[in-house]
């Protein structure tokens, strides 16, 4: 079954070529022409990702974000044209997946919506990694403190399975960019560091002293093996 897509874009020529391009390869792509139509849309039906711009007629596109995330919802791309890398951490920080700046090429839309649904896909395979009180259900796309759900987008989970993984060893911003997002990492995007603090916030019983998600210094984040 084709992969629904809902796009929130009031920018007519721009959400046509978006529905045309995205069509062409083989998701069905809604249309949203207000913040107010797009979250009414979300109520009526299942999407599989959401597409959202920030700056919409009706209501800022962070509110959206917002309003989209106080339940469960399908991963969302931020499309954003504002010059303010602010706009992107605030929108990294209130649930949204990934963004990417306006103008873009159709072709990197493209890869990274098939990255959000690969990462939102549920793994064939039931795998639980456990650290003590901390406990992340790969198969669930679920972890839990103390047995209870901690909220994650699916980006940051993603990003929390890889380090989990991978505990005991120090992993680059880089590196861990690769291991979620298959593309190259510009050397000025920082929106894995505010990912990283997104998780901390989740699993940490103090975020801002560490105990399982330590900063390496100069060289990037590893998960500690030790159990509590």
């Amino acid at each position: 079954m084709a992969a629904a897509i809902l796009l929130i874009e009031d920018d007519p020529r721009l959400a046509e070529m978006v529905q045309t391009y995205l069509g062409g390869s083989g998701f069905v792509v809604t249309i949203a022409a207000t913040g107010g139509e797009g979250l009414a849309r979300v109520r009526a039906q299942p999407f599989d990702a959401i597409l959202l711009d920030l700056t919409l007629p009706d209501m800022d596109g962070l509110d959206v974000c917002r309003t989209l995330r106080e339940r469960p919802a399908p991963p969302i791309l931020m499309l954003t044209a504002r010059g303010e890398p602010m706009d992107r951490v605030i929108g990294l920080e209130i649930g949204a997946d990934d963004y990417l700046p306006k103008p873009f090429e159709p072709r990197e839309l493209l890869a990274r919506v098939r990255a959000l649904l690969r990462r939102s896909a549920a793994p064939a395979a039931s795998e639980v990694l456990r650290f003590g009180r901390l406990e992340i259900d790969v198969g669930a796309r679920e972890a839990r403190l103390d047995g209870e759900p901690r909220p994650l987008t699916s980006h940051q989970f993603a990003l929390l399975v890889e380090l989990a993984r991978r505990a005991g060893r120090v992993l680059s911003r880089e590196t861990l960019m690769d291991l979620v997002r298959n593309d190259k990492l510009d050397p000025f995007d920082r929106s894995i560091d505010v990912h990283i603090s997104r998780i901390r916030a989740a699993i940490e019983d103090d975020p801002k002293n560490p105990a399982r998600l330590i900063t390496v210094r100069g060289a990037g984040y590893v998960f500690a093996k030790a159990r509590d």
